[in-house]
């Protein structure tokens, strides 16, 4: 705990308003967790904390002084005793900052566990993610990693750290809330996030037993994410606790998942990428890939490939995408390479097959192109690669030669040719392109 505490400046609190009543101390934190939304500055905090209260009328004090904490959003819970505790009011006292007076009204005395909740903002996370493709290319080890940043103030000390995936809509944003002067009140209404309603794992009656458990595994373990959905958002806990101070940034392990099926596939097509060769990585968020079990957070993927038995590795590139639901596919771009090219030579071209009209005019006619496509694989595993030509013409004819591979008509003026290439190898193919202009195109 850094910034939020009991204030020293009693003196500042009017003294009638105190001079009868004990001052609870505010202890340090026993648990805390956050649950960090992605698509907003939002995160809810829960503290556990034991105040030692006497029976009767009970004052504590709470400072959230040089945090972003939203002070309209502060609740505090007893988990024990709660029918003998009355948590009555919070009041803002006048001439001080920052600062609130919980009013307590106690049947017993002694210390009493009780959970303080805020909202607050300046903490974010973000997801990426490491591939290593086999030798052969077809299986890839994946491996996802958050990186959660802290600029919201405040220290969280061994806090359990839960990160949402979704969109949430609230009407104030959370950092000018906690900006507002006195007496902060509330400008409006706006839905408490989903994570207010806990899962059955962390509600308020276990969260002291969940707690316990996770600081006691995060020394013996290794930190894994659990997964769990909650209507249109996704929750993602990290496993044990984890210090995140203010100003500072953590990576944290997401998933890992083994042998993951993968298509590398090479596409040509000028009108879309020019004269380069681009090369796609493609697999499935489903059980067959050893995936499935959850969505895939978007973020970058950098691609790796193992080239030798020492596990060597070599830059393969990278590609950032979007939210993966379960049984999506996902295509991603990978940049242009050099080691797989197409080459595309007009090697004819002439017109043909004249027709004219009754005083001459030549009103029909046909135009023949002769193009050789060179391609060559210079890497030493195999490649599949797709060549999309576009013709530009509503009327015309086709012939093969050579090696075209599979050909087929993808739509009204193009073709596509997909072809597989060994090792270091090269293929050589030929194609008559007629064009049927005018009559001849009717």
């Amino acid at each position: 705990m850094k910034k939020i505490g009991i204030m020293t400046i009693v003196g500042l609190i009017a003294v009638s308003a105190v001079a009868k009543i004990d001052l609870v101390t505010l202890p340090q934190r026993e648990t805390v967790q956050m649950t960090i939304y992605n698509s907003a500055d939002l995160t809810l905090v829960r503290e556990s904390r034991a105040l030692t209260l006497q029976k009767g009328l009970n004052k504590l004090q709470f400072s959230w002084a040089n945090t972003l904490i939203d002070p309209t959003s502060l609740e505090m819970m007893a988990k024990a005793n709660a029918d003998k505790i009355d948590i009555f009011d919070l009041t803002y006292p006048p001439r001080v900052r920052e600062l609130g007076l919980w009013s307590i009204k106690s049947g017993v005395s002694g210390k009493v566990p009780v959970e303080i909740s805020y909202l607050t903002s300046g903490l974010s996370w973000r997801a990426f993610y490491m591939g290593t493709l086999s030798a052969d290319e077809k299986t890839m080890f994946l491996k996802g990693y958050v990186r959660v940043t802290n600029n919201s103030g405040e220290d969280y000390e061994n806090a359990q750290t839960r990160l949402i995936v979704g969109k949430v809509h609230i009407l104030d944003q959370i950092a000018a809330l906690a900006r507002r002067q006195y007496p902060y009140g509330r400008p409006g209404t706006y839905p408490r996030p989903m994570m207010d309603m806990a899962p059955p794992e962390i509600s308020r009656e276990k969260s002291s037993m969940t707690y316990a458990r996770a600081v006691q595994s995060s020394v013996a373990t290794p930190k894994v994410i659990k997964k769990e959905g909650l209507s249109e958002y996704f929750l993602y806990t990290i496993a044990g606790t984890e210090t995140i101070r203010t100003g500072w940034s953590k990576r944290l392990p997401s998933f890992e998942a083994k042998a993951v099926p993968v298509v590398n596939l090479y596409k040509y097509e000028e009108e879309r990428y020019g004269r380069s060769v681009i090369r796609f990585l493609s697999f499935k968020n489903d059980k067959e890939h050893k995936l499935g079990e959850t969505p895939i957070p978007g973020g970058m993927l950098k691609i790796y490939r193992a080239v030798d038995d020492e596990q060597h590795l070599s830059y393969e590139g990278q590609s950032s995408f979007k939210y993966i639901p379960v049984e999506e596919d996902v295509e991603l771009n990978l940049g242009l390479v050099q080691n797989v090219v197409v080459e595309p030579k007009l090697m004819n071209q002439k017109t043909d097959r004249y027709l004219f009209d009754r005083n001459g005019n030549p009103n029909g006619w046909d135009e023949i192109q002769t193009w050789k496509m060179t391609v060559k694989n210079t890497r030493d595993v195999a490649v599949k690669i797709e060549i999309q030509r576009n013709v530009h013409a509503r009327n015309w004819d086709l012939e093969n030669k050579g090696e075209p591979g599979k050909y087929e008509k993808v739509d009204l003026d193009t073709v596509k040719y997909t072809l597989e290439l060994a090792p270091r190898s090269e293929k050589v193919f030929e194609y008559v392109l007629t064009k049927h202009h005018g009559r001849r195109a009717d």
